[in-house]
Parts: C-alpha cells; sequence; structure tokens
C-alpha cells in the first residue's frame, strides 16, 4: 500500500494541491485527471520520489519495488534493444552478464566452474531461461517486431525508444507502476495491448492519461486534481464524470435551500423587529441569520477552450483524389500503392501501427514531403489547415503567441488576435510569452488559433489530441463533429476516432483498407476487435497475401444460428425488463427533484431523506443503463454473427 498523508505542493504563490491524505492499494489502477498544469505529472514525481512536497510525506513500503517510464533513451544507444529490456532486472540482467563471459571462456579454473554452477541455479530461480522470451513478448506488443530485438537501440526513433525503455520499466517486477501519458508514444494497437496487461496487473497502477476509452478500460479508481486538493472517486472515468457532476448538481441544491432559508429568517426580521410582542423572535432569527455559514463553491481548475471552427466558404464536392501513391524511406516501404478519394464532408480517421506511413501521407498532402510515384488532385475551391505532429514543424522560436498568429488573421486588430487567443485560454501576459517555453498543450491550442483565424475547409490533424487534456478533447471532438467541412485525421485517441470519424482509412503491412462508417462498426466489420490482438499479427489476417490465398472463414453452422438465436430470445428479455426498470427509475427521481424544488419547509430532516432516496435511485438507475447498454452490445453482436452465418449459407 502507499500511503499519502498531508501532501501539499506549490510553486511560489500558485497552490497546485494540499493536505491530501491517499491509501493506494494493490490490485487497484489509479487514473490521475485534471487540467493541463494542475500537478498531475508533478504527483507522480513525488510518488517515485523525483521530487519532495512542500510538506506531508509518501510511505511505500521498502521491499516494494517501483516501475516507472524514464525518459533516459539516449543512454542506451549502443546497447541490444532486447538487452535494455532485461536490464529491468538487475540482478538477473547481471547474473546473464557472468554467465556470458564465463560460458566464452576456452578453460575454466575450479573457482569459474563453481561459480558457473552458481550462476546457471541462479538463473534457474530467477526464472532466467525464459526472461528473453518474455521480454521479447513485451516488446511484440508494444509494436517492435521480433526482426528489430536484437538491432542497437539507435535503430529505433526516439517514439519506438520510449517504448523499449516502456516495456524494461513492465519488465522489471514492479510492485508499483507509475506512467505518465503512455499513450503518446503508442499507437491504436499497443494502446490495446497495454491495457489488457494493467489489467491484469496485481500491483498499484498509478497513470496519468488524456485517453478517454484508456481510463474507462483500466482505471478502478480515479484521482482527479481540481480545487487545489486530490480527490478519490471509486471506478473508471465514465463513472467518475457522473459522481462529480452530481456533487455539483447537490452543492447547488444545497445554497439554493440555504438561500432560500436566509431570506425567510431576513423576512421575519424585517416584518416584526418593531413589534414588542415579536421582537424577541426577530432578534433570534437575526442571530440565527448571522451565525450561517456561507457555502461556496470552489473555482474549478478546468478550463475548455472553444474551438470555433467555421470555413469561410464550401470546397466541391471532390476534394481529394488519390491514384498509386508510394513513399519509401531507403529499404522502408511505408505507403504503397495507395489510391482512395475523398468528398467534401467526408470525416477520414487514418489509422494503423506506427512507422506504417499515417504522417507521412499527411506530410505528401501537405508538400512538406514529396511522394515517389502517383498522383494528387486537390479538387475546387479547397482551403487546407494543417495540424502537424511536431509543433516546432510550424511555430519558430523567438515569437509570442500574440505575433506569431497576426501574421495569419485578417482582423488584424490587438481585439481580433486577442479575441482568438482568448478562445484557446491564452489570458493576459500569457500571449505575450516566448514561444519556445510554450508547453505542449499551449502549442497545440495556439497551432488551432491559426487554423480558427484561417477558416480553411479542409482540415489535415496529425495526432491533434496528443497534448490536451480531456475536458479539451471533448470540446475538440464536439467542434469536428459540428464542422462542416472536410477532415482527413491521424489518432490514437479511440473515444476520439469514434466520436468524429464518419470513415476509416487502415494502413497496413499488407496495403490499405477504406471501410465508410463508425469506427465502431469498421470493427465489427472485420469479425472481431483487431485491438486485442498480438501486435505480430496484425495487417496479416484480413487481407490477401502474396500467394494469392484468401482468408479463411469462420467455420459457422447451422446448430451454432440455432444457439444464437436462442441467446438473442433471452437477451430481448432482459433488455426490455431493463427499459422498464429504467423509465420507472427516471420517474421516481424526476418526482424526487420536483419535491426538492418545491419543498418550501424547514424540515431539514424531510429533505435530507428525498435526496437520500433520490441518491439511491440514481445509483440504480446508473446500474440499470450500465446493463442495458451491456446487453444491448451483446445482442448487436449476436445479430452480426446470424447475419454472417445466413451470408455464408446462401
Amino acid at each position: 500500500m502507499i500511503q499519502v498523508n498531508n501532501l501539499a505542493m506549490s510553486y511560489g504563490e500558485r497552490i497546485l494541491f494540499e493536505n491530501v491524505n491517499l491509501n493506494l492499494s494493490p490490485g487497484q489502477c489509479y487514473g490521475i485527471v485534471g487540467a493541463n498544469g494542475s500537478g498531475k505529472s508533478t504527483f507522480l514525481k513525488i510518488l517515485s520520489g523525483d521530487i519532495h512536497p512542500k510538506t506531508g510525506n509518501i510511505r511505500i513500503p521498502n521491499d516494494y519495488n517501483l516501475g516507472i517510464l524514464k525518459q533516459n533513451h539516449f543512454e542506451y544507444e549502443n546497447n541490444k534493444i532486447i538487452d535494455v529490456v532485461l536490464m529491468g532486472r538487475e540482478k538477473l540482467w547481471t547474473a546473464l552478464q557472468r554467465r556470458d563471459v564465463l560460458s566464452k571462456k576456452q578453460n575454466l579454473s575450479s573457482n569459474e566452474g563453481i561459480e558457473l554452477s552458481e550462476v546457471e541455479i541462479l538463473l534457474s530461480q530467477l526464472d532466467g531461461y525464459q526472461a528473453e522470451s518474455k521480454a521479447a513478448n513485451i516488446l511484440n506488443g508494444l509494436g517492435i517486431r521480433s526482426s528489430q530485438i536484437s538491432n542497437p537501440m539507435s535503430t529505433l526513433s526516439g517514439g519506438y525508444k520510449l517504448r523499449v525503455l516502456l516495456a524494461k520499466c513492465l519488465f522489471s517486477l514492479p510492485d508499483i507502476i507509475l506512467l505518465d501519458e503512455p499513450n503518446n508514444h503508442l499507437d491504436i494497437y499497443s494502446i490495446a495491448w497495454l491495457e489488457n496487461y494493467l489489467t491484469s496487473f496485481k500491483g498499484i497502477v498509478v497513470i496519468v492519461s488524456h485517453d478517454h476509452n484508456f481510463l474507462n478500460r483500466i482505471s478502478t479508481n480515479i484521482l482527479d486534481i481540481d480545487y487545489e486538493e486530490i480527490k478519490a472517486y471509486k471506478g473508471n472515468y465514465d463513472s467518475f464524470l457522473k459522481a462529480k457532476k452530481l456533487e455539483r448538481e447537490q452543492k447547488e441544491v444545497e445554497i439554493e435551500r440555504q438561500e432560500k432559508k436566509q431570506q425567510e429568517l431576513q423576512e421575519f426580521y424585517e416584518k416584526f423587529k418593531a413589534k414588542a410582542t415579536k421582537a424577541r423572535q426577530a432578534v433570534s432569527r437575526k442571530k440565527q441569520l448571522e451565525n450561517m455559514d456561507d457555502i461556496h463553491i470552489k473555482r474549478s481548475s478546468r478550463k475548455t477552450p472553444k474551438f470555433n471552427l467555421v470555413p469561410t466558404r464550401p470546397s466541391g464536392q471532390n476534394v481529394l483524389e488519390i491514384n498509386n501513391l508510394n513513399k519509401s524511406f531507403d529499404d522502408n516501404h511505408v505507403i504503397r500503392d495507395l489510391s482512395f478519394n475523398i468528398n467534401r464532408n467526408d470525416k477520414i480517421a487514418i489509422i494503423g501501427p506506427n512507422g506504417i506511413g499515417k504522417s507521412t501521407l499527411l506530410k505528401i498532402l501537405t508538400n512538406n514531403l514529396k511522394a515517389d510515384s502517383g498522383k494528387i488532385n486537390w479538387g475546387y475551391e479547397v482551403a487546407l489547415g494543417y495540424f502537424a505532429q511536431n509543433h516546432k514543424d510550424i511555430i519558430p522560436d523567438g515569437t509570442t503567441p500574440y505575433n506569431w498568429l497576426y501574421n495569419f488573421i485578417n482582423e488584424k486588430t490587438v481585439t481580433g488576435v486577442r479575441s482568438i487567443l482568448g478562445k484557446m485560454l491564452f489570458s493576459g501576459d500569457d500571449v505575450d510569452k516566448s514561444t519556445e517555453s510554450l508547453s505542449g498543450g499551449e502549442a497545440a491550442r495556439l497551432l488551432f488559433s491559426k487554423l480558427i483565424a484561417q477558416h480553411p475547409n479542409t482540415l489535415l490533424l496529425d495526432e491533434p489530441t496528443n497534448h490536451l487534456d480531456l475536458e479539451s478533447i471533448e470540446a475538440l471532438s464536439d467542434a469536428l463533429v459540428e464542422y462542416t467541412g472536410t477532415l482527413l485525421f491521424v489518432s490514437h485517441d479511440r473515444y476520439f476516432v469514434e466520436k468524429v470519424a464518419t470513415s476509416i482509412l487502415e494502413l497496413n503491412y499488407d496495403g490499405h483498407k477504406y471501410y465508410q462508417g463508425k469506427y465502431s462498426s469498421f470493427i465489427y466489420s472485420k469479425g472481431e476487435d483487431h485491438l486485442s490482438e498480438d501486435i505480430s499479427k496484425l495487417g496479416k489476417k484480413n487481407y490477401p497475401s502474396d500467394s494469392g490465398k484468401k482468408p479463411l472463414k469462420s467455420k459457422l453452422n447451422i446448430r451454432q444460428r440455432r444457439e444464437l438465436t436462442k441467446e438473442l430470445s433471452r437477451l430481448e428479455k432482459k433488455i426490455k425488463q431493463h427499459e422498464n426498470n429504467i423509465t420507472e427509475l427516471e420517474g421516481k427521481i424526476a418526482e424526487q427533484q420536483k419535491q426538492l424544488e418545491t419543498n418550501a419547509s424547514s424540515d431539514f430532516k424531510k429533505l435530507q431523506d428525498i435526496m437520500a432516496e433520490k441518491e439511491k435511485h440514481e445509483a440504480d438507475l446508473d446500474h440499470e443503463m450500465t446493463q442495458w447498454e451491456e446487453k444491448h452490445t451483446k445482442h448487436e453482436e449476436i445479430c452480426l454473427k446470424i447475419e454472417a452465418i445466413d451470408t455464408e449459407t446462401n
């Protein structure tokens, strides 16, 4: 267990959090959420011992091993990738090194022979003979192919080096895993693998992430950094959102009730203070009024930007035609014979493993890279807006947000520039800070300021959610759903992809696949959720191989259809029952809300009883809704399976 006692942290006059008391238990995964700059990474660094709090302390048992994702990837440039992972277990690595030294000797002395025997026994105790296989499995899951693991670290890009360090962290047999936004370095497949790993982990996981789906799948608890405190909530991210919203609603009801009571006391005092027979009672009411403490709702640190993305004019119907596009880097053929069309108002998500050419494609389309061959034809009146994954590609050093944005805005006035920057949460002196000092989130919001100013009708976005907090991601996804232009974007955030995209372009090792429809429908069309598969199998399953062999069909038969039909009937009855329960509970909650709003009585006990009963019914409603959603999803899955059987039979 990790014990957090009276923890406080501040920088100058700015308080991040104070009076924090938490117990973090094994078998639990704690997702840390909060606005950018609220102190999420700082809290992780305090837990790891990298920095010391202002006051308070952290208690971790001495025999607990911490697994921390460190950013020291250049330290291992000349080491083999597999060796870097094995170094995660220091005792095991030392034994492996010593065995290699002794095994290479032609003639061993008697003492060396004894030492070699002792090393072999130690390796057996440390499960050393399975170590390389286990390390390789972790690397495969994180997107490092088996053919790469004997190469030196220097052969990998920065993002892939960080994957190796993540593998090293996971391989170290930690009791506690501390991770700060690991999703930023992973693709959509590796994130799914990491989810499976963390959900089966028996120790303590504390993780910062801005990925809605990821937090929902792995979190058993949410640590919310807001109002200068850290508060723990049971359940995943969606449960936390509901609980926090309910807390605020209850506080508002409490404030409204108190204000009504204060008004009654004041009116009584004003009415009877001059009457001798009521003077004593009036004074009593006055004292009661003066002794009442005001209830305040603290100001949240969360702020939401306004992504006002409005095209000046529409493009033509045919936005883009790509024919037989190819791009290689030396022997690495990243884009192979890519052909597809984009029409006005399409919103296409490009997905696939890292290194497959997603960002390369966007750079080619924006003339930041040249294709080896193929044709690109942009349509009539297309006005492009580009969001680069590497913000330094677009935002230079040596300027300020105000001066940089001024170059791209038509309304060249102080008010016009500051208005757009204000919508992106740049206020006061923030507009004049140096661009080289911008955080990742600030740089991302500044890039969107430019897109707001340019009013493009076609957006090309490369990992736009990487440095945004959860509230900003939600606001951006809402804005892009409402966006009346055309959108082509790369993202590994499944929640974002599912919400925004109307079509999917999957780039894979065997080519590409274009699917018109939502991401969830795309997954169903493949017959199973490919995100749960081993990364080494991806791209080999649903495409023709070079030999022309077709993928095997599932051996579905009539007996399976009969069993599925029975299950479907059972589910439909349960779904109907849940729907009835939901309707009944919603009616009760509405009636209780009405009682709370209209009850002017001073019988606080009665009001508390109504509130408690309402909270119970709301909890029951959440449970019924969850059960209904799960059974409805299962119902859809079974219908698709039956449809597949019927198609195969016919």
